[in-house]
């Protein structure tokens, strides 16, 4: 059997360019930028995160936009990652796959999205005394503005 299209190819035509993001160590309370959003609005069609040291230590962290002009929007809140030490290797998704202000992330879950961005950065935003850990940002996207681009922040 011939393979007519590739697995690779099938995604970006459902959810567009894939982009694996700025890793976030976490080590108290900071902002950290994970993507950068240029030259005007994409959808960011899918957004999950992986952790790559686990984590430990009560805490919270939102995602959020950030845009250049306008204000800044908490797009998802996690509560407790860390009270109970997670993984490394685990996933960390939301209980929707909705926008909703404050969708809780979650071990698991289901990729957030689909999020409409406009220039500006995607950050996680560890509030308090934070926890410590590594955690790995995924996302796929398509533009919505000829030329808009998304990558990992510098």
């Amino acid at each position: 059997m011939s393979t007519i299209i590739q697995g690779t190819q099938l995604r970006e035509i459902a959810l567009g360019k894939y982009l694996q993001g700025k890793t976030s160590t976490l080590a108290g309370a900071a902002v950290h930028q994970i993507f950068t959003v240029a030259g005007g609005e994409v959808l960011i069609t899918a957004l999950w995160g992986k952790v790559t040291t686990a984590l430990a230590g009560a805490n919270t962290i939102n995602l959020q936009t950030d845009p250049t002009t306008g204000d800044t929007v908490v797009i998802a809140t996690a509560t407790d990652l860390g009270t109970t030490d997670t993984a490394a290797g685990t996933t960390i998704g939301v209980t929707a796959n909705t926008l909703v202000p404050a969708t809780n992330l979650v071990k698991g879950g289901l990729p957030l999205g689909p999020i409409m961005v406009t220039t500006g950065e995607i950050e996680s935003d560890v509030v308090g005394a934070g926890a410590d850990g590594v955690i790995q940002w995924f996302c796929t996207w398509v533009p919505l503005t000829a030329g808009a681009t998304v990558v990992a922040a510098a």
